[in-house]
């Protein structure tokens, strides 16, 4: 891992982008409310919040940081949902992979819910967005 101890605290934020495809019948369900699993949306959500709070346990080498607010938001298409997250602390090191891997299990989460009527699912774009503090900066994609 490498030494952070050194730097001086900042305030950080990452924003997250992961996307669905779904066909047309599955996003109807999940409008509706009437996939057998529940709420599809609250329950990606809480694992993308769940996520990134592990994310330590989760990608090697990645320091443990105490996350200040974490944050999954979706945006349901016609042909699937686009999930962006974002990840804020204030700590020595950036919290990328934190917005990453929340968007990255929010969309697992939607995948293992909606794979019972359909089979062609498809998780892709999975992406930073943003990220502030530290010191390289602002980025923006």
């Amino acid at each position: 891992m490498i030494d952070v101890g050194n730097k001086k605290d900042t305030k950080r934020t990452a924003r997250a982008q992961a996307y669905i495809k779904l066909n047309p019948e599955i996003v109807a369900l999940i409008k509706a409310g009437k996939l057998p699993k529940g709420n599809v949306l609250e329950a990606a959500r809480f694992a993308g919040i769940l996520a990134a709070k592990n994310t330590a346990g989760l990608i090697p080498l990645c320091h443990n940081l105490p996350l200040n607010f974490v944050g999954v938001e979706f945006k349901v298409e016609k042909a699937g949902i686009l999930i962006t997250t974002e990840a804020r602390c204030t700590g020595k090191t950036g919290v990328e992979m934190e917005a990453l891997v929340a968007a990255s299990a929010a969309a697992l989460t939607i995948y293992d819910m909606c794979k019972m009527f359909s089979q062609d699912l498809e998780i892709g774009e999975i992406f930073l967005l943003e990220k502030l503090g530290g010191k390289s900066g602002h980025y923006k994609r």
